[in-house]
């Protein structure tokens, strides 16, 4: 079990930092990325592979029951969200980018892709269907 203040829990905090900061992709250029893999945690590693495109995300179907950009958050009711391992239901979701809300509105058909970030469910795609 890896404590606090050892090199590999530094290094996963830091890896999960910057994925958050958007810069997956630098990250993942100059760490090895077996390591990286290996050590980072589940979430960092699915929010790399979500933006990379590889081993991506599962779209989930959706209507919009709310939208509060201001707070970036979004309350849906979706399908099952089969990487959480989460049923159909209504809840709020966190939005990694508030932008992504932008021409969105109650009662509008969506396709999204989730994972948990820090215990938060998240957000990181959003578009409309037809």
């Amino acid at each position: 079990m890896n404590t606090p203040t050892s090199p590999c829990h530094t290094h996963r905090a830091a890896a999960l930092l910057a994925l958050l900061l958007g810069c997956g992709a630098a990250f993942a250029q100059t760490h090895d990325h077996a390591h990286a893999t290996a050590s980072a945690p589940a979430a960092a590693v699915a929010i790399a592979t979500a933006e990379t495109g590889s081993n991506a995300l599962p779209w989930t179907e959706a209507e919009i029951r709310r939208v509060d950009a201001a707070a970036g958050k979004v309350s849906l009711k979706h399908g099952e969200i089969t990487n959480l391992d989460m049923p159909p239901m209504t809840m709020v979701f966190q939005v990694r980018d508030p932008a992504s809300l932008t021409g969105l509105a109650v009662g509008d058909p969506v396709r999204f892709t989730a994972d948990r970030l820090l215990g938060v469910y998240t957000v990181l795609q959003i578009e409309k269907r037809p």
